[in-house]
C-alpha cells in the first residue's frame, strides 16, 4: 500500500510517499523549514504544501513532537504553545480533506524500526530513542507500543536540568561537545533508563544515528545498544505505516 508520511520536527517538516508493505520510501523526501512561530495554522499550511508537492490523495500519517492522545495534542515543548490541547488530527483532516492519523513522533519512528528495521528480531523490552532537537522515546513490550513516554523530559537533579538540555543532539552542537563527551552523557542517561525500565535492546535513531561509530562506543550499559537502520527516515515511514494501519502502532 502507498501512503504519505509526514514528520513534524523542531527545525524541519519532512514528507515522502512510502511503500508500507516494504517500509521503504518510494519518492525523495521533501523538506520545508518549520515555520516560526510554529503555530497550528502555520504548520498545517506547511503540511498542505507537502501534500500538494506530491499531488497526493489518500491516508496521511503525521508524526508530531509532543504527547498525542486520540488525535488531541497535549504538549508542545519544542513547538508553539498554541498546540497544547489542540485537536490536531481533526484540524489537519479538515484542512486537507484526507483521512489523517496523528501520533507522537517517537512512537511512529519506533513503530517503523520495530516493523522494518533494527527491532525486527528484538526480544521483549525494546526502547527506541530519537536524538535531535529534543529526545523522543518509546518502548515496545511483546509487540505493544507504550505511547507518549516523553523520557527526554526526565529531570536530572545532579545537573539541575532535563535530559533534552543535557544530552540531545542540539545540546551537543550548542555546547560544542566532543563525540566522547556527548557519548558519556548519553551513557549516563541510558544507565538511568536501564535502572527504571530494564530494556533488553536500546535503538538509537534520529539523523545523528548515521554517525553512530563516533559515539556509540562510549555508551556503557547492560542492554544491547544498536543504531536505527532507517535513520532519519523512520518518522516518515512509521507515520505512513500507522496511517495505512488505521492508527494502530502495535506489531
Amino acid at each position: 500500500m502507498k501512503a504519505l508520511g509526514i514528520d513534524v520536527g523542531g527545525s524541519g517538516i519532512k514528507g515522502a510517499l512510502v511503500d508500507t508493505d516494504r517500509g521503504e520510501l518510494i519518492t525523495d523526501r521533501y523538506r520545508i523549514p518549520t515555520p516560526r512561530p510554529a503555530t497550528p495554522k502555520a504548520v498545517i499550511a506547511t503540511i498542505k504544501k507537502i501534500i500538494r508537492h506530491f499531488d497526493y490523495q489518500g491516508p496521511l500519517g503525521v508524526g508530531f513532537p509532543g504527547i498525542v492522545v486520540d488525535g488531541l495534542v497535549l504538549s508542545a515543548v519544542n513547538i508553539h504553545k498554541d498546540w497544547v490541547n489542540f485537536a490536531g488530527e481533526k484540524a489537519i483532516a479538515s484542512a486537507t480533506g484526507s483521512k489523517v492519523i496523528v501520533r507522537n513522533d517517537a512512537d511512529v519512528a519506533g513503530f517503523a524500526e520495530m516493523r522494518y528495521g533494527a527491532g525486527r528480531e528484538a526480544k521483549s523490552g525494546t526502547m527506541i530513542f530519537t536524538l535531535g532537537t529534543g529526545i523522543g522515546s518509546t518502548m515496545f513490550v511483546k509487540g505493544q507500543c507504550v505511547p507518549n513516554l516523553e523520557l527526554g523530559h526526565l529531570y536530572l537533579p545532579r545537573h539541575k536540568t532535563d535530559v533534552e538540555q543535557y544530552a540531545s543532539d542540539r545540546a551537543r552542537k550548542e555546547l560544542d561537545l566532543s563525540w566522547k563527551e556527548w557519548g558519556q552523557r548519553l551513557s549516563e542517561y541510558f544507565n538511568h533508563i536501564e535502572f527504571l525500565f530494564s530494556p533488553q535492546r536500546i535503538i538509537i535513531g534520529g539523523g545523528v544515528s548515521k554517525k553512530y561509530e563516533k559515539f556509540l562506543k562510549y555508551i556503557k550499559v547492560r542492554a544491547e545498544v544498536v543504531p536505527a537502520r532507517l535513520l532519519n527516515e523512520a518518522g516518515i515511514i512509521g507515520a505512513a505505516a500507522a496511517a495505512a494501519a488505521g492508527g494502530d502502532c502495535s506489531l
